[in-house]
């Protein structure tokens, strides 16, 4: 070869390496900032207020394990379960739509906070249990209790429901509830917790309640009605009803048609609903809630989330 010729594979080869370079180092940069990103949130969630990440309709904090939770094992139900020989029930061991709502860019400057919060004594209050939730949560010391959103909405539950029946709400789940798989608890509680499967077992778990957390179980279990997200922002919830959101309709749908829970990692919370917030037209633009503390400082506004389910209490 010519010293030309040379000198052009030399040009190329140049080029190619520079190419490849670029190209790395483009991708480390994108890394570190994705991971970075990452960090700098979780950081910025841990110092001030427990984390909303989640897993299911679990909302965990830094340190917190499965084990935590305060309910059956979470991760129970990737485990295929074997026939029940005999069904155990009355253990006390312990979106079909979605509205577009127009003008939420203008809802966001509106929220106004009444002065007289009017959660008790309301003529469309129909459930003590309901009203115990409520009042328990005004008369506590502790509103923001942080840990794991479930725990927190169902011991709240759990709590008024012992205090107005006098035993636990696992002795009055009917025997319908069990499946030839799961008992009534156990129906009750994955489904609770918006647990999610692939096996025979989980797909036993009625489909029209899987995904709706603690409202499609207390529903299920005939304890309340269940109430959509048109119901939800037409003013149908009474205070004290027990609520489940997705931030993103496709996890609540991956959840409702079943998937492996080792590899998803969608968000959803759970909390109580506490009444709405009206703008000086009497119009709903928001509502106050009750959590451990991850959203509770400020009203929920109607594109907070793409999937809102919950329960009025009939109990």
């Amino acid at each position: 070869m010519n010293s030309k010729t040379l000198k052009v594979i030399g040009m190329h080869r140049r080029l190619l390496v520079s190419c490849i370079f670029l190209l790395l180092l483009c991708i480390f940069v994108l890394g570190c900032t994705s991971t970075k990103n990452l960090n700098e949130k979780t950081k910025i969630i841990g110092t001030d207020q427990p984390s909303g990440l989640s897993i299911g309709s679990d909302d965990i904090g830094a340190g917190t394990s499965a084990k935590d939770y305060g309910l059956d094992d979470h991760f129970g139900i990737l485990i295929e379960p074997t026939v029940n020989a005999q069904i155990i029930s009355n253990s006390s061991d312990s979106l079909t739509q979605i509205f577009k709502v127009e003008g939420e860019s203008e809802i966001l400057s509106q929220v106004i906070l009444p002065k007289d919060p009017g959660l008790l004594g309301s003529s469309m209050a129909i459930s003590a249990v309901a009203d115990k939730i409520v009042e328990n949560y005004l008369n506590s010391n502790n509103k923001l209790p942080g840990g794991h959103c479930l725990e927190v909405s169902k011991a709240r539950f759990e709590k008024a429901y012992e205090e107005i029946h006098g035993h636990a709400v696992y002795e009055d789940l009917p025997d319908s509830m069990a499946t030839k798989y799961y008992t009534p608890r156990e129906v009750f509680d994955y489904l609770y917790v918006s647990a999610s499967g692939t096996h025979n077992g989980w797909r036993s778990l009625p489909i029209k309640y899987r995904g709706k957390g603690n409202a499609g179980a207390i529903a299920y279990a005939g304890m309340g009605t269940l109430v959509d997200w048109f119901g939800i922002w037409s003013g149908k919830l009474r205070p004290g009803a027990l609520m489940q959101v997705w931030k993103h309709r496709k996890d609540y749908e991956k959840v409702v048609r079943g998937v492996n829970k080792k590899d998803f990692d969608p968000f959803g919370h759970s909390f109580i609903f506490m009444g709405y917030v009206r703008d000086d037209k009497n119009e709903i633009i928001g509502i106050r809630m009750a959590d451990q503390g991850y959203q509770s400082y400020r009203p929920l506004l109607p594109n907070d989330y793409e999937v809102w389910w919950a329960v009025n209490l009939t109990i």
